[in-house]
């Protein structure tokens, strides 16, 4: 039994926590505030106790998963740790000072890990002492119930590590995908446009919120719309990681932020959690019952076939594999189908087409087709044969 050590004992880390826990790992959650501590105890205890009146697990593998957390306020705590997997602010500074104070701590075949959804993993590794070590596992929220983490090595980790940390987190029951280190990875990266095309529609006044969520659930399949899952997820969290994404690929058109999300976050319209977004919480909210006509079509195609170019582009770039681009989609944001798998079905030179289209309509950079798939269309090539 491996034990592993989790920093920041919030939401994510509460449930990376928990899974290696169940996994069969003795587990050290640690915050430097007593408070968040005791949260996180009682949040998972009561997790542990939910899934088991629903029968997930039993009252006994439910105790004895509890009894192998301790939780601790204490950094020295971790020392003897196998694996120690940071969760804490998305701020590259102090991570790195955290890093500096965890590694004496940790012997030489101990790894350490970043669960970080926007930061540099090789940037983070830079200035340890063992950077070779040093990799990212990023886990989806809520950790406990999402099946996919994203394991990404920096420039600087070992093939071994590499490959040492897809088993072990494979054997926690997670489905893996391996990641360049690149602004978003795989998923953040590539579920931008499912944002911000919808964000682009919105602002041009071609659409409502409410229209072009309906156009996507009633054509696409997704069980939740753009501006819904804005709304869930917090304009706040959404801005700021489509923000770093932009900054991270200097400032490219297609990551640019929303100046509608930006005022919303400005107003303190965070979604859900402030009772009011691009819906008013406060109030039953209405979707749109309307039938789907050709313009919920032509807002659905938009937002499709930028979601599948940027898809294209991270296959073209060597991102991530054909098969880890769609699992990653289909199991991290819940895609009802691999957005590769869906170009090869809507026809590679149809894509490139629509894309094309768009760069006619508008003349600007964001609408640029994938050299991928204006290749492929080329040499009348599919994703899958």
């Amino acid at each position: 039994m491996k034990r592993v050590a989790v920093i920041g004992a919030g939401a994510m880390g509460s449930g990376i926590g928990q899974v290696a826990a169940m996994a069969g790992h003795e587990v050290i959650l640690f915050d430097a505030f007593p408070n968040a501590v005791t949260k996180a105890r009682d949040t998972i205890l009561l997790s542990l106790n939910k899934l088991a009146e629903k029968g997930k697990i039993t009252d006994q593998e439910a105790k004895a998963v509890f009894g192998r957390m301790y939780f601790v306020d204490q950094l020295q705590s971790i020392e003897g740790s196998d694996l120690v997997i940071e969760a804490i602010v998305e701020i590259e500074e102090e991570k790195k000072k955290l890093f500096a104070l965890i590694e004496p701590l940790l012997s030489e075949t101990a790894v350490l890990a970043s669960n970080t959804s926007s930061l540099s993993i090789t940037g983070l590794a830079n200035g340890l002492k063992n950077p070779e070590r040093f990799i990212g596992i990023h886990f989806f929220n809520p950790p406990v119930m999402m099946k996919l983490v994203e394991i990404i090595p920096a420039l600087q980790t070992s093939d071994e590590v590499t490959g040492n940390v897809m088993k072990e987190i494979t054997s926690w029951g997670k489905t893996t995908v391996l990641a360049k280190d690149t602004p978003g990875f795989i998923v953040n990266r590539i579920a931008r446009p499912f944002y911000g095309e919808a964000l682009r529609i919105a602002e041009e006044q071609i659409a409502t919120p409410a229209m072009i969520d309906a156009a996507v659930k009633g054509l696409g399949g997704f069980k939740m719309g753009p501006f819904e899952l804005m709304d869930f997820i917090g304009n706040d969290i959404n801005e700021a990681v489509t923000r770093s994404v932009w900054t991270a690929m200097h400032f490219d058109s297609r990551y640019r932020p929303s100046q509608m999300q930006v005022n919303l976050v400005k107003a303190g319209w965070l979604g859900r959690k402030t009772g009011r977004g691009y819906y008013d919480y406060k109030a039953p909210v209405e979707t749109s019952s309307e039938s789907l006509t050709d313009e919920h079509k032509f807002i659905f195609n938009r937002i499709l076939i930028m979601l599948i170019n940027e898809a294209a582009d991270a296959l073209y770039y060597g991102i991530a594999s054909r098969e880890d681009i769609d699992m990653a989609m289909t199991l991290g944001v819940n895609y009802p189908k691999g957005l590769l798998q869906w170009a090869d079905e809507t026809g590679i030179q149809e894509c490139v087409r629509r894309m094309d289209m768009l760069y006619f309509q508008y003349h600007e950079e964001r609408y640029r087709c994938s050299m991928m798939l204006r290749k492929m269309a080329e040499t009348k090539k599919t994703f899958y044969e």
